[in-house]
């Protein structure tokens, strides 16, 4: 059963301008002085599939790693460098800092954020929870760390069907947030009793349908990769439905020699590695005439170039660029996190996988 939460007032997303067009010259040299202050400050880079493919591109060449926000935090835990620079959105900085508390953590820019987290305010959705208090309180990763520490559970897209059918299977009520279409998706899938707090990403919220079945008729032979954060009619035309990783994987093993791809089009660099040869194409965001506002591809993201990178670490203020997590809030917000990792150890899972 799916229940929705009244809809917050209107949300005004403060789009950012794009960076700069920089000319080959200029990407050299920021990027000879990204890798030498990345050694001289003892620095790693975590980049996110979202990124602009250089991005990505340079924290592999770097030593650094190309992944989910989850993972990012994970692998910069584990890195020995004493700074991490995560080229991401906001909550995914303060997912680093959470597991890191001891080490510095930098964006490019902080305000690199994400509509799924606007789009769930603390004191809105701590105000919502607390009047559903018979209600057990999933929150999806994509979310900041406020609210994870509201929350019972944090869950990945890799992992969040199994944890709401343990949930379900308990006779637990959920209250889900943020995002609408994730969450909806699994209370179809779970048949759980699953209140819906009404966020979405705007990337995925603009996938559509009967463009895509237009695009499938020009491409027969085409297998539709659709991340589950999007619209119920996008989700019901793929073939494939999973986390960032999870269609990564499905491009790699599927024997389609070509996929209609519905996510963040950074996607295209680290599944075009797993699948040489094969042909990606971009699943519409709008429909004949229309405008779109993502257009495949999160603004917030595309903050995250090269000049801010190179900014972040030769900074002498970094005001703009450090991110801190209270300690007190740390601690809340890792409970549900571990409770999350401590059940994927008992279906031996790793998770990984949201967006």
């Amino acid at each position: 059963m799916i229940t929705s939460a009244p809809n917050i007032d209107s949300i005004e997303y403060p789009f950012p301008a794009k960076p700069a067009v920089l000319s080959d010259a200029e990407k050299a040299d920021y990027k000879a002085r990204i890798k030498q202050l990345l050694i001289e400050q003892d620095a790693v880079l975590v980049a996110h599939y979202y990124t602009d493919p250089e991005i990505q591109a340079l924290a592999e060449e770097t030593g650094g790693c190309v992944s989910d926000s989850l993972e990012m935090a994970r692998f910069g835990r584990d890195h020995p460098a004493k700074k991490l620079i995560v080229a991401g959105v906001k909550f995914m900085g303060e997912t680093s800092k959470i597991l890191s508390p001891e080490k510095t953590v930098l964006m490019p820019t902080l305000e690199a954020t994400c509509s799924l987290d606007i789009g769930c305010p603390i004191d809105k959705f701590s105000e919502f929870c607390d009047a559903h208090p018979d209600h057990t309180v999933v929150v999806y990763a994509n979310t900041s760390a406020a609210v994870k520490a509201r929350a019972d559970w944090v869950v990945t897209s890799s992992i969040a069907l199994e944890i709401v059918e343990h949930l379900d299977a308990e006779g637990k009520k959920i209250i889900w947030g943020p995002d609408r279409h994730l969450g909806s998706y699994i209370a179809k899938e779970t048949g759980a009793d699953m209140l819906m707090w009404q966020g979405d990403c705007i990337v995925h919220d603009e996938f559509k349908a009967k463009a895509l079945r237009e695009l499938k008729i020009q491409h027969p032979n085409a297998a539709i990769l659709v991340h589950p954060e999007s619209p119920a009619n996008v989700v019901a035309l793929a073939d494939a439905v999973g986390s960032t990783s999870q269609l990564i994987k499905a491009a790699q093993t599927m024997a389609n020699q070509e996929f209609i791809v519905a996510t963040d089009r950074g996607i295209f660099y680290k599944m075009q590695q797993a699948a040489p040869g094969k042909t990606l194409i971009e699943a519409p965001t709008g429909g004949n005439g229309a405008t779109c506002k993502s257009c495949a591809h999160c603004p917030w993201m595309a903050m995250n170039g090269l000049q801010a990178i190179e900014a972040s670490l030769s900074a002498e203020d970094k005001t703009q660029h450090e991110v801190f997590v209270d300690d007190a809030l740390r601690d809340e917000a890792l409970i549900p996190l571990n409770r999350m990792l401590d059940f994927a150890k008992t279906l031996n899972m790793k998770v990984k996988g949201n967006a």
